[in-house]
């Protein structure tokens, strides 16, 4: 087999392109699944069942299902409904509503992680319920689930391919077009693997440096 650095060339316009709706996807799904996982995890913390039960049904149904099950669903089911979204705005709903499912868990568990002294502390202080929470208790509780969050960064990373299923031209899907067009597939696919795993380490290194910072 050559190797054709030719091939690699003309395909770097395609990488480029590829790599930023990538990155894209990456970023606004992260942001919505943080955000939402922290909404699931406070409403299943609700003193009431009937807030609970649904929640709990709700994000079970989606953790359940495949990603890509539900990148069809939202894609083509959603527009019959009157709500119809760029495919790539689609994309980042599915991702984010997915691993919100997975990151409720996280917030869960580093809520509960917090020492019941500091519950205390605060109903001995005074504090109110939403100065408890945003004061005392979310703070030490997102350090502790850093970790756990990055990972889950990663797995989105890896899953930013399923996207090509609802026509967003990502990374592979990219490649996947230069090779029909150019007959050519080891190069774009070898560049993307190796895209894809500095991609990942650069963002294993930042969630270190996070955690870092905020452990001090």
């Amino acid at each position: 087999m050559n190797w054709d650095w030719g091939a690699v060339r003309d395909f770097m316009p395609y990488f480029w392109d590829g790599l930023l709706v990538t990155l894209q996807a990456l970023a606004l799904g992260s942001v919505i699944s943080f955000a939402l996982g922290l909404v699931w995890a406070l409403l299943m913390r609700a003193p009431t069942r009937w807030v609970r039960w649904p929640v709990g049904a709700v994000t079970e149904f989606v953790r359940d299902t495949p990603l890509l099950v539900q990148l069809f669903f939202l894609f083509y089911v959603l527009p019959e409904w009157g709500l119809t979204f760029s495919a790539l705005a689609t994309g980042v709903l599915a991702i984010g509503l997915h691993y919100s499912t997975y990151t409720m868990q996280v917030y869960r568990a580093g809520i509960e992680a917090v020492p019941a002294g500091q519950w205390e502390a605060a109903t001995a202080l005074n504090l109110s319920r939403r100065r408890t929470w945003t004061a005392v208790i979310l703070p030490q509780a997102v350090r502790r689930v850093i970790p756990a969050l990055g990972n889950y960064v990663i797995s989105m990373l890896k899953d930013t391919p399923l996207l090509m299923a609802i026509t967003v031209l990502e990374m592979l899907g990219r490649a996947r077009l230069f090779s029909q067009q150019h007959f050519q597939f080891t190069e774009p696919l070898t560049v993307i693997g190796v895209a894809f795993v500095l991609v990942s380490y650069l963002a294993s290194l930042l969630l270190r440096a996070l955690e870092r910072r905020l452990v001090r």
